[in-house]
């Protein structure tokens, strides 16, 4: 019977861990919304100002580079250094940089973390329109982002070039988004 006893006492130890996972809190969504929409502007400010402090968002593109469909591409480093010149920058080893806490590119946190979730650009949105948010916008300007939709090419096939011909593949335009061109 102490054999029986000790496998209770461990069920009973395990059925009272505490979860690693946030309590669920279940609000009407119609709160939910209301809440959201009317903290979007302080929290996209937030995360425009961050931008702004760490990055120079002006549009500085080169005219002799463009992408695949002739969008054209951000010709400088855009980070902003803290008490260092690039040139500064270029004669430190990682260890240096690291050291002093000076590198440039740091990991951009999600503009409401507690919701997280993905964010789209507007590029996208216009075409996938169920992928708009109310409670949040994309946050990096469009001169940053890569061209939309993004070309496909085959590595086997070369001479085909995109052949996506510049449109947005999806289930219902695969096929004539094909190679017949």
């Amino acid at each position: 019977m102490s054999f029986f006893s000790a496998q209770v006492s461990t069920v009973k130890q395990q059925e009272q861990k505490e979860s690693s996972y946030s309590p669920v809190i279940e609000e009407p969504f119609d709160k939910v919304l209301a809440k959201d929409k009317t903290l979007k502007n302080e929290i996209m400010k937030r995360q425009m100002d961050l931008l702004g402090d760490r990055y120079d968002l002006t549009k500085k593109v080169s005219s002799e580079v463009t992408m695949s469909n002739g969008k054209t591409v951000v010709r400088r480093p855009t980070a902003r250094l803290k008490g260092v010149t690039w040139d500064q920058l270029a004669m430190m080893t990682p260890e240096e940089i690291k050291e002093k806490g000076i590198f440039p590119y740091l990991p951009l946190p999600h503009p409401n973390h507690p919701v997280g979730g993905m964010i789209f650009p507007q590029t996208e949105i216009k075409e996938l329109a169920r992928l708009q948010r109310f409670d949040l916008d994309f946050d990096l300007p469009d001169h940053f982002l890569p061209e939309f939709p993004p070309p496909i090419y085959l590595t086997t096939h070369k001479e085909l070039g995109d052949v996506s011909q510049g449109k947005m593949v999806t289930i219902d335009n695969f096929t004539t988004c094909s190679m017949a061109s």
